[in-house]
């Protein structure tokens, strides 16, 4: 992000310019708020955050998760298609079947801390 962009201020007397600037030195580029904000979309559907959930407790194939969540083996495959594409999920060979699991310790710090926060 350009450090020299013009504010714009509004017309209080006091204005923490330090402060501003500071904050200004530390924001992100807008494409990585946007990207951030795409990942928590996608912990916007409750079915992916059960399908994380239950591959946080254990790697599961999808007719696990199927029978588990209630849904078709189809709906499953389709919400790991998307947790794959946002690499929150990784998944294993085993001769025909493949298991499904938590991509790393950053999707399991994820759901923990925001089960955390809503059990406060």
């Amino acid at each position: 992000m350009a450090k020299n962009l013009d504010l714009e201020f509004c017309d209080c007397e006091v204005i923490h310019h330090e402060t501003v600037h500071e904050v200004q030195d530390r924001m992100f580029d807008k494409d990585e708020y946007a990207d951030l904000a795409s990942l928590f979309k996608i912990f916007g559907d409750g079915t992916r955050v059960s399908i994380l959930h239950a591959l946080e407790i254990h790697e599961m194939c999808v007719c696990d998760i199927a029978a588990l969540l209630g849904l078709t083996k189809s709906a499953v495959s389709h919400q790991l298609k998307t947790l794959r594409m946002a690499n929150l999920v990784k998944s294993r060979r085993e001769g025909q079947v493949v298991y499904y699991s938590i991509a790393d310790d950053h999707v399991k710090l994820i759901l923990d801390m925001g089960f955390e926060h809503i059990k406060e």
